[in-house]
């Protein structure tokens, strides 16, 4: 069966003996074009042209109301968790099956991450999860949540939108809205991804993005947080400018700041890649058309977008039976050049977050044994 998938995918992207990566950037467009304006410019730190287009198109693409380009996505989330009032010795509710960087921007602001199980249907965040674990393990005081066992402030919540697929993020607004608890998406993955029409990213008070080179769109790095709140777009955007006060020559700065501004050299990369978005999600999910005919006639499970969902299909992902026989299928297809590689190690199995506290974690666990991401990229044609 192994053997079958290999040569499937080999079939797939048109390439009999090469090595196959999990997921490669295309650079297909106006990408040269636009750096070397950028070059020609002699603006290529985080003042430019591209760096205000950029914003401009996810503004307009995602439908709010302002758009902060950061220098990575996990600056995006740290600012973002700075802007909805996370502070030092709060708890931050968010997933275990997630990138490390999600736990990471929680522990910058001095916060502690609160792992809360994952749904299976769509590998995010799961809503009845965390209902239960706020209706048992929290109460309301003074108009914030504590956690009973802890006595913590629960300041926020983090829910991530896996492989690109999104979380059913109108309940978890829902329920932490129950629960005076702001909800900053974790959409690193999924930009194009939409929940009901809508764009994910957007529902919480605040979102992130990322874009790396391995996403959808990629510009090197580069993160973006988006808001409709003027008060913390604007705040946002200045904070991540080092906080400097606007004047002709002098250098005052009102608050701390940050040195989190995306350079106008790879916002103008990325303004060409937002000009091909569409396109490349299009191609993408007509690649997960093949992979989910492929593997109906497998033993084996391919994740599929979610009900009341269009998912970008970052990365396609599928489900063997269990951990040995993960295991195997990785050895297989990496020997045999197909890069394949599993679902991350669960954040509270790694040393640095061995203390956080964690409610039952057997969804988490059963895909942790079970899942690898195939190969996703865009394919040429």
């Amino acid at each position: 069966m192994f053997d079958l998938f290999v040569q499937f995918v080999r079939d797939t992207f048109n390439d009999s003996d090469g090595f196959i990566p999990l997921h490669e950037p295309r650079f297909t467009g106006n990408e040269k074009k636009y750096v070397n304006d950028a070059i020609d410019s002699t603006f290529v730190s985080s003042v430019g042209q591209y760096v205000d287009r950029f914003e401009e198109q996810i503004r307009t693409y995602t439908g709010s109301s302002y758009a902060i380009a950061t220098v990575n996505g996990t600056a995006a989330l740290h600012m973002a968790l700075i802007l909805a009032g996370v502070q030092r010795d709060d708890l931050v509710i968010t997933q275990p099956l997630s990138f490390v960087a999600t736990s990471n921007a929680i522990a910058y602001t001095g916060a502690t991450p609160c792992f809360v199980d994952v749904d299976l249907a769509t590998l995010s965040l799961s809503p009845e999860k965390l209902a239960a674990f706020l209706d048992a393990q929290t109460e309301i005081r003074d108009g914030h949540c504590y956690h009973l066992a802890s006595g913590k402030r629960i300041s926020a919540c983090v829910p991530m939108h896996t492989f690109g697929h999104p979380a059913r993020i109108d309940a978890i607004v829902r329920i932490c809205a129950a629960h005076q608890i702001t909800v900053v998406e974790d959409a690193a993955e999924s930009l194009g991804s939409t929940y009901q029409g809508q764009q994910t990213g957007t529902f919480g008070l605040l979102g992130t993005y990322s874009f790396n080179g391995n996403k959808t769109i990629t510009c090197g790095g580069g993160g973006m947080i988006v808001t409709n709140d003027e008060q913390l777009g604007r705040l946002g955007k200045h904070l991540t400018t080092q906080a400097k006060v606007p004047h002709p020559w002098e250098f005052n700065h009102d608050q701390t700041g940050y040195n989190y501004r995306l350079p106008n050299l790879n916002a103008a990369m990325a303004c060409a890649q937002m000009e091909q978005l569409d396109g490349f999600i299009a191609n993408k999910q007509q690649l997960a058309g093949l992979y989910e005919a492929f593997f109906q006639t497998t033993p084996y499970q391919f994740v599929q977008q979610p009900a009341n969902s269009q998912s970008n299909f970052w990365l396609n992902a599928i489900l063997l039976n269990n951990r040995q026989e993960r295991d195997a299928f990785l050895a297989y297809t990496n020997r045999n050049g197909i890069m394949t590689r599993p679902a991350w190690t669960l954040l509270p199995s790694l040393p640095m977050l061995s203390h956080c506290p964690h409610d039952d974690l057997t969804h988490a666990q059963y895909i942790e044994d079970r899942l690898v991401n195939i190969p996703s990229s865009v394919r040429l044609t």
